[in-house]
């Protein structure tokens, strides 16, 4: 059935009847025929035959530099999109219209393809090869990136629905990684091995990947956690739930049964989207809401050593000691933190501190006690005050107006002008909405995406406006820098390195001190998440591909790697072909019978794997233009009715189900696209994108511009672009300016928040991105999609016209088949041989009849317009091409991978549907490509090998020379002891983190010690180390503070319920501490083992006491009272336990401030009278072992009073100032961290100072001297490499 209503939207068929003045503009006098091929004969026998050609193969990204995606706007989660199903069955019927092509991939490989036929000759536009008409270099290996090991080949993302990767973390010799259905692990020694194939062992997108092992079907997982201590690794999951899996599951030959999950418990009601250890080996988890939950080791321990079949009690019992910081820190309905959403979570375990980042602010906490320390924003300015979400208010104001409307329409439901009001107001509540939208842009471009903790114990986070920001452990900010234009999605620490990952799919590289070391694209998707291990730093992309990057890189070891990779080019290099088939057609608002469809499309689409449609003018009424503005306009691209008909009718006349697969359409206003691919191909392409770009009024209207498919063909890119461009004969720059803008704009690149069905894809807010967004975040010059690409097709109606000839000659030329001098008068002929526009591009000569313009069912030549204005016939509908060649003699290899040539191109003269006739090419594209799984053999095999190599990776196992102080301490109540930790090289940094290997109760029965490790290896609740990271400098030394403090703290409370009566541990206790060392990027750790001992008083104390009075160890007298060791006597005030009481303002736990003097933790300092082991005498009163007298008052055990005010147990108290846990603060002094002064007094922490009396020293059980001065060796016995 024909529309031929409404014709007033044809424009195009409305020539001026006075074409005279565009005439004159023109040279009458033809150019010189030069008519001859530009094309070459492809070669009769292509390289074939390797021992690995047996093998199927995923797709991979080709080598794409993308400088900067146009406005940052990469598709942040693309298992959102949605495909139409993919075909996992192979068996299809034969196909319809001529022979039996069967379903094997025998047709892939067929010898007559590239040999039965004879290339037709082409005419090539001048302008190419400069600027963004340039071919893309291509080489075996890319050259502006570091060879990298390729763990897991770029997956098609059709084949990855319900299966993306969305996180990795890195043990000792596996990298794990949380996927959409649960998680897998590759072990690092199978790293080099080939892939499995296409032989069903691994599921489609996993061919090429080194094998690994999957678990059973779980949740999604959001975030992972590695816990060495106990070798297991935690997992947070979409449905709330924490998983343990056990890092040493064995694994038998063959055996491919998913593994199991270990402790598994309900963790939040919403999921959780992080998971942290902290110093003390308790598990930080973080929810939607501001939720934050603690999960003690204890619990969990306990947990984890229940059988399998108890595991819903161990369930149970870890979900019953949940912490919820929320509500601990929530008074009266108030809350100090904000309610949004807790995005991640980071263990400072320099300081024991735990930071959790939310959209705008940072709470930051006391990894031991739990308690809320600090909440400021990104400015650094702190937090006094929670604001109700915007959310919130917003949603209110919607509501209001909603009723105020809804109210209005029901008084006058029929009044036009209240129709006419709420349509106004309509609109301006849009641009209202639309307004606060872009002002809270800059709000948004703030948020924070990622923290890291660097080698020197510095913070950093990373910003959507790429901004890094350093912190120091206070929350204090120090400095920003900006390094790149886009979103910071990820950090990774080695050394002193710093890796940056950005939504771009670039990876920086920058040192301590925030410069720029290198830089480079890793991926052509967003880089979600790092890791490193092994030598390499792993990096995750959207698309679920891994990469390996040396921690060397780039440097000397890329060139080597690089070229004896290209000496091995044969080993993995691939050549496939491919036919293709465009047909493109004006309809004319009309529809075509089964026979038309058949005559263009079924009779030539035998031999074709992929076939792609353009129409133009599906549907062209003006009311459906306005619409579909206004549509794309605000992200609507589903299309219309009539151009799912188009589809639907097509498909049936390809015989979809049986034969081809649907992957993808997109309309814009009259414009339509659809691809479809043999079945029997599906499996080498995928990763199909689509964009639009409207050219019409304003350059928002689509009844002119263009829509675009991508797609990944055997690892190449393909583009395909159906184009209607402006009419009338006149109009050539007009058609010249739609084709520039259609290739600057046009960006198949998905913005983070689109949601797009198959058949709509992308919409035209794309393409905006690039020309709008990029003026403000953007100072980098980008690179279009189109000219990124391995080929380009422009198909469709570009209105170019003959020029010069009169109708009644150009019927003539027509009628005698004279189309040589036809071709001279052709507008895009001349002005592609002027270069004005399809710059480079090829097309091949024509031989067909102009296709414009007909009468409607009126067969033949004659039915050429005979009407009014006898329009002049016009090849209007065309196709043109480009591939990788830089010359007509270029052969197809890594170098030239896309060498294209046509097979067909003519127009189905005998379809009388339209006025226009539709045209048809088929290309045959000879594919040159990499075995991914091959060439990661060959990597892997240059790696263990090549004596440069090898010497290169030697060189990263120096470790700078270190020795430690002492490798025994012995700590009584409240001590403390300085580790000195020394660098003994001259040249370079030693980094150095010290973990607690495991702790254990001594017993006296007991010879030997077994040690427990608590998570992450933790530290024991009654052992404080600070700092337990950072850098030291060459011949340098640091001080480490190890320090016993009592541990009894909110662990014995669940919501305010005490679990257990205290009692006295009077056990002695044991701990390993191990100080790891690496130099600046060295891959090899150096430790030294450390012994700590705390020693209960009762067995420990040896008193050496010159005053009058007796001590008893067990009685605690003081002057005028006598208390016993739990009560707490104060002149003014009581205090709880946990309670912290000061002058107006808050001391940090451990801080102590006097007036003009300040003191270690443990140094003491009385006025004449010598001090036993532990303790003071103060005024000629005695004191009990671990208590203080000040100013005649009385204090309990681990009482401090100061002025007449108590504090807690572990409060000390200043006169109304606030230092921090870690340093001390005196009026007019400075400290270091680890040097105090007083009164012009230096005294070490641990020793003790008296005004002109001796002091006794420190003594064990065993009468060894704990002291730093007094032990005068250093220990090297610990000295051993892991």
């Amino acid at each position: 059935m024909d529309i031929n209503n409404n014709h007033h939207h044809r424009s195009e068929e409305d020539d001026n009847d006075d074409d005279d003045d565009a005439l004159s503009a023109m040279s009458s006098v033809p150019p010189p025929r030069k008519i001859h091929s530009y094309s070459h004969q492809l070669r009769a026998t292509g390289q074939k035959g390797h021992h690995h050609r047996q093998r199927q193969h995923s797709l991979d990204d080709i080598p794409k530099i993308t400088e900067i995606i146009s406005g940052c706007g990469i598709s942040g989660d693309s298992s959102d999109d949605e495909f139409y199903p993919y075909a996992t069955t192979t068996n299809s019927s034969s196909f319809p219209f001529t022979g039996d092509t069967g379903d094997t991939d025998d047709y892939l490989h067929q010898p007559e393809i590239g040999e039965d036929f004879q290339p037709l000759p082409e005419f090539v536009g001048s302008g190419g090869g400069v600027g963004m008409f340039k071919v893309p270099t291509r080489s075996p290996l890319h050259s502006a990136r570091p060879p990298c090991l390729e763990l897991r080949p770029h997956p098609l993302k059709e084949t990855q629905v319900g299966r993306f990767l969305r996180n990795i973390a890195c043990t000792g010799t596996q990298l794990w990684a949380g996927q959409e259905s649960g998680v897998r692990f590759w072990n690092f020694d199978d790293a080099f091995e080939p892939g499995c194939g296409l032989s069903g062992r691994v599921q489609r997108g996993d061919e090429d990947a080194a094998p690994f092992h999957e678990s059973a079907s779980t949740s999604p997982t959001t975030c992972l956690m590695v816990d060495n201590g106990n070798r297991l690794v935690w997992s947070g999951h979409k449905d709330g739930k924490i998983r343990s899996w056990k890092m040493d599951y064995v694994v038998d030959d063959g055996d491919d049964s998913p593994f199991k999950e270990g402790l598994s418990w309900q963790a939040h009601k919403g999921p959780v989207n992080s998971v942290i250890m902290s110093s003390y080996g308790d598990l930080w988890s973080c929810s939607e809401g501001g939720v934050i939950k603690i999960w003690t080791w204890e619990s969990m321990e306990k947990s984890l050593s229940l059988r399998l079949e108890e595991k819903h009690m161990a369930a149970l019992l870890v979900e019953r000691s949940g912490i919820d910081l929320r509500a601990q820190v929530t008074v009266n309905g108030t809350c100090n933190i904000s309610s949004s959403e807790v995005k991640c979570l980071l263990a400072d375990n320099v300081r024991s501190k735990v930071w959790a980042a939310q959209l705008q602010t940072f709470s930051l906490w006391d990894g031991r006690t739990k308690e809320l320390l600090k909440v400021f924003n990104s400015e650094g300015q702190t937090e006094n005050r929670v604001e109700m979400p915007l959310g919130q208010d917003q949603s209110a104001e919607d509501e209001m107006k909603a009723k105020i409307a809804s109210t209005s329409k029901k008084e006058k439901p029929h009044g036009f002008l209240q129709r006419s009001r709420n349509a106004i107001m309509g609109a301006a509540d849009a641009v209202r909405r639309v307004a606060t939208r872009g002002g809270g842009a800059y709000e948004d471009a703030k948020r924070t995406e990622a923290m890291v903790l660097a080698g020197d114990g510095m913070i950093w986070t990373g910003c959507t406006n790429g901004l890094l920001i350093q912190w120091d452990g206070n929350g204090n900010r120090l400095q920003d820098f900006r390094h790149h234009q886009c979103a910071v999605l990820c950090f990774c620490t080695f050394g002193e390195r710093i890796y940056i990952g950005y939504v771009s799919g670039h990876i920086q590289i920058i040192d301590l001190e925030g410069n720029l070391i290198a830089g480079w694209v890793a991926h052509n998707n967003a880089v979600i998440k790092m890791a490193a291990a092994d030598g390499y730093i792993f990096s995750l992309a959207t698309h679920g591909g891994i990469r390996g990057w040396h921690v060397i890189s780039p440097g000397p070891l890329d060139g080597i790697i690089r070229s004896e990779l290209a000496e091995k080019e044969q080993t993995y290099a691939q050549t496939d072909s491919v036919r293709i088939l465009i047909g493109s057609w004006n309809v004319g608002q009309g529809k075509a019978s089964h026979d038309a469809l058949m005559s263009w499309l079924g009779s030539v689409a035998s031999d074709v794997g992929i076939l792609v449609v353009g129409l133009q003018e599906v549907e062209m009424g003006a009311g459906f233009l306005a619409m579909s503005a206004a549509k794309e306009s605000v992200g609507g691209n589903e299309g219309s009715t009539i151009g799912q008909y188009w589809i639907d009718t097509i498909g049936k006349t390809l015989d979809e189900k049986a034969v081809f697969e649907r992957m993808g359409s997109r309309q814009l206003a009259g414009l339509l696209i659809s691809l479809w691919v043999r079945k029997n191909l599906r499996t080498h392409v995928g990763d199909i994108d689509v964009a639009a770009v409207p050219c019409g009024f304003g350059r928002a209207i689509g009844n002119k511009g263009g829509v675009g498919l991508r797609i990944r063909v055997f690892d190449r890119i393909m583009c395909f672009i159906n184009c209607h461009l402006a009419a009338h004969l006149e109009a050539v720059n007009r058609r010249n300016a739609d084709f520039d803008h259609i290739y600057k704009t046009m960006s198949f690149t998905r913005s983070s928040n689109a949601h797009n069905a198959p058949a709509a894809g992308v919409s035209t807010g794309s393409h905006t991105t690039k020309s709008a967004n990029n003026a403000n975040v953007n100072t980098e010059e980008t690179k279009q999609d189109l000219a990124e690409a391995d080929m380009v097709v422009f198909f469709g109606d570009f209105n170019y016209r003959l020029f010069g000839i009169s109708y009644d000659e150009a019927r003539d030329f027509v009628s005698q088949r004279s189309f040589d001098w036809l071709r001279e008068k052709d507008q895009l002929r001349a002005e592609m041989k002027a270069g004005r526009v399809f710059q480079g591009m090829r097309e091949a000569i024509i031989t067909f009849p102009p296709t414009y313009k007909f009468e409607r069912h009126r067969p033949g030549l004659g039915g050429y317009d005979s009407g009014e204005k006898k329009r002049i016939p016009a090849w209007c509908d065309r196709v043109i091409f480009r591939d990788t060649r830089t010359s007509p003699e270029s052969e197809c290899s890594l170098d030239c991978p896309v060498v294209a040539s046509i097979m067909l191109y003519d127009a189905c003269m005998d379809v009388t549907e339209s006025d226009h006739k539709p045209v048809r090419c088929k290309f045959h594209v000879k594919i040159e490509h990499v075995d991914r799984s091959v060439r990661r053999q060959e990597f892997g095999r240059i790696i263990k090998t090549n004596e440069k190599v090898r010497a290169l990776l030697n060189d990263l196992r120096y470790v700078p020379e270190t020795v430690v102080s002492s490798n025994s301490i012995v700590l009584q109540n409240q001590d403390t002891f300085v580790l000195r930790i020394t660098n003994k090289c001259v040249k370079e940094n030693a980094v150095f983190r010290i973990l607690c290997e495991g702790q254990s109760t001594v017993r006296e029965d007991e010879d030997t010690l077994e040690l427990h490790p608590l998570g992450s290896f933790g530290f024991p609740r009654w052992l404080e180390v600070m700092p337990a990271a950072g850098t030291i400098k060459p011949d340098s030394s640091v001080e480490v503070s190890v320090h016993h403090e009592e541990f009894h703290t909110l662990e014995e409370f669940v919501d305010g319920i005490p679990q257990n009566w205290w009692c006295e541990d009077t056990r002695d206790k044991e701990a390993i501490l191990v100080v790891n060392v690496q130099g600046g990027c060295s891959t090899e750790t150096v430790c030294h083992r450390v012994h700590v001992r705390h020693c209960f008083s009762a067995k420990a104390l040896r008193i050496d006491s010159n005053t009058s009075n007796s001590k008893s160890q067990s009685l605690k007298k003081n002057e005028g009272d006598s208390k016993s060791q739990s009560s707490k006597k104060n002149e003014a005030d009581s205090d709880s336990k946990s309670h912290k009481k000061s002058d107006g303002d808050s001391n940090s736990k451990y801080s102590k401030k006097s007036d003009g003097d300040s003191n270690s933790k443990s140094s003491k300092k009385s006025d004449g009278d010598s001090n036993s082991k532990s303790s003071k005498k103060s005024d000629g009163d005695s004191n009990s072992k671990s208590s203080k007298k000040s100013d005649g008052d009385s204090c309990s055990k681990s009482q401090k009073k100061s002025d007449g005010d108590t504090n807690s147990k572990s409060q000390k108290k200043g006169d109304g100032d606030s230092s921090s846990k870690s340093h001390k603060k005196s009026d007019g002094d400075s400290s270091s961290k680890s040097h105090k002064k007083s009164d012009g007094d230096s005294s070490s922490k641990s020793q003790k100072k008296n005004d002109g009396d001796s002091s006794s020293s420190y003594k064990s059980q065993s009468g060894k001297k704990n002291s730093n001065s007094s032990t005068g060796e250093e220990s090297r016995n610990g000295h051993n490499k892991r």
